[in-house]
């Protein structure tokens, strides 16, 4: 018999008679999953005064390193122990599932997909509120806080700015990127690229060469590829080639008549 390794160090003394229940406690291991699911005894664990849990393999095909956890504990002077649980534990082998992970943080970009909705935190520090009221606003105001981007109740803050900016310049249409790396030219200079309307174009723009890997993704100003509009290359002058059969004239043959 083999004491199990506690988590713990439970301090209490392990009870004679309660380290001594194997039988009643595989009994009752028994009742509850039946005879062919009990397999040998592992040992126990102390959890408190007059308190083991006693451990024996499942014998499941589908439960490999899972055990049996019988808790019994004996009252004051008792001479016999009273089963407290039985429930089944994984051990150290055990295929368990992976630790649950809330959906919030499953999700990753890329996973959205038609007709599904990722809600927004309230207190996502890339938002903050827009501050613009357009209740009740006349026609021609609309317009032109459309056309500036107000009339949102929230905007990105300036956290959610940097942490954009950050990712992007990182990505792979930034200037560290392999293609980058590997030309002279740069986006700033190139004539399909569109700088962006707000503080952030200082640093970005969007590619509208179809040509280009970066074709209408965000790229920094400072990326490359070579798809840049300056990109030329001269074709060589090749000499024309003597024709191979003489078109310019013609040879006069006699054909043999036939006796018919």
């Amino acid at each position: 018999m083999t004491p199990v390794k506690a988590p713990e160090p439970v301090r209490a003394k392990p009870d004679a008679v309660a380290v001594a229940a194997v039988e009643p406690a595989r009994e009752a291991a028994i009742a509850e999953a039946g005879a062919a699911q009990v397999g040998e005894h592992l040992g126990y664990l102390v959890e408190g005064e007059r308190l083991v849990t006693h451990y024996f393999a499942s014998t499941h095909p589908g439960y490999r390193g899972w055990r049996w956890a019988v808790t019994v504990t004996r009252a004051s002077r008792a001479k016999t122990v009273t089963i407290n649980e039985v429930v089944m534990l994984p051990g150290d082998d055990a295929v368990v599932a992976p630790e649950w992970v809330p959906w919030s943080e499953r999700v990753q970009p890329g996973d959205l997909r038609p007709g599904d909705l990722f809600p927004t935190l309230p207190d996502d520090p890339r938002l903050e509120p827009g501050f613009t009221d357009t209740t009740d606003a006349p026609d021609d105001v609309l317009t032109v806080v459309e056309e500036l981007g107000l009339g949102r109740e929230r905007v990105l803050s300036p956290f959610g700015r940097e942490d954009a900016a950050e990712r992007w310049y990182a990505g792979d249409f930034g200037p560290t990127s392999a293609i980058a790396q590997a030309v002279p030219y740069k986006c700033y200079s190139c004539g399909y690229w569109i700088r962006l309307a707000d503080s952030l174009g200082q640093a970005f723009g969007v590619c509208a060469n179809e040509m280009a890997p970066g074709e209408a993704r965000v790229v920094a100003y400072d990326y490359g590829c070579g798809a840049h509009s300056d990109a030329t290359v001269e074709a060589p002058d090749h000499p024309n080639a003597e024709h191979a059969f003489d078109t310019t004239g013609y040879d006069t043959l006699e054909l043999a008549q036939s006796e018919d």
